[in-house]
């Protein structure tokens, strides 16, 4: 079997904190799935999401924990998740137990703490970015905020994120310095989910935060993009504790 090509977080993690994220090639999905799809819920072959989601075992200890993801601020614990419970971040402390998100333009986060006792993995979309999920996510996390480290995965590109004026205003009714992640463009704007991220994270006194340089939808050979492609699959960022 051919290695799959996956992205290693690089970050100063513990030697037991396992992490890694797909692209979108090595897998069985045809068309605009091509071809490491691992959305179930996007009109591909099940089939082929199940193969391709087989594909990942040679790499991770368990199934993982999937969710299904709502764009919202909720966050469980994977160690004690029922199958695919709606929520948008899960944590854990257990050995073995795999966290995912899943994207295709939001931005994925990647937590651990620098003693490599708890692990999390977040799906911010813009919506949940802006309510709050990475807040609850480090208030859930059985460490202190100031311990952690965090890696930004790819998302859509501070080029690419173009929204109206009405989004951008609720980002800066939660938050005022979210104002400097946005400019102008002509009657639209376009925004950094990364440093928006990266403001949430400081005022949370979380400091140690690694990637965000990557853009999906301007990097269409190794990445899917919903704002681009619209039907496209979905990669997935994966973390866990040996």
């Amino acid at each position: 079997m051919a290695e799959l090509p996956l992205i290693t977080p690089d970050w100063p993690a513990p030697a037991n904190v396992k992490a890694l994220q797909t692209t979108r090639h090595g897998g069985v999905s045809m068309g605009v799935y091509a071809s490491l799809n691992l959305g179930d819920h996007v009109k591909d072959n099940p089939q082929h999401v199940a193969a391709n989601r087989q594909l990942l075992s040679a790499y991770l200890p368990s199934e993982p924990v999937w969710l299904n993801q709502v764009h919202g601020t909720r966050v469980i614990d994977a160690a004690l998740s029922s199958c695919l419970e709606s929520a948008d971040a899960s944590f854990t402390s257990r050995k073995q137990i795999v966290c995912v998100t899943m994207t295709a333009d939001c931005l994925p986060i990647l937590l651990c703490d620098q003693a490599g006792t708890a692990v999390a993995a977040v799906h911010a979309g813009w919506r949940s970015l802006c309510d709050g999920v990475i807040e609850t996510t480090v208030t859930a996390m059985p460490v202190q905020a100031g311990q952690l480290m965090v890696w930004l995965g790819p998302a859509i590109g501070p080029d690419a994120f173009e929204v109206g004026a009405e989004v951008r205003a609720q980002f800066i009714a939660k938050d005022a310095q979210a104002a400097l992640a946005f400019k102008p463009r002509g009657d639209k704007w376009v925004g950094d989910l990364y440093a928006i991220a990266r403001q949430r994270l400081n005022a949370l006194g979380v400091t140690q935060l690694y990637g965000g340089g990557r853009c999906t939808y301007s990097e269409p050979e190794t990445f899917f993009s919903f704002r681009r492609d619209g039907d496209t699959g979905r990669m997935g960022s994966f973390i866990w504790l040996e």
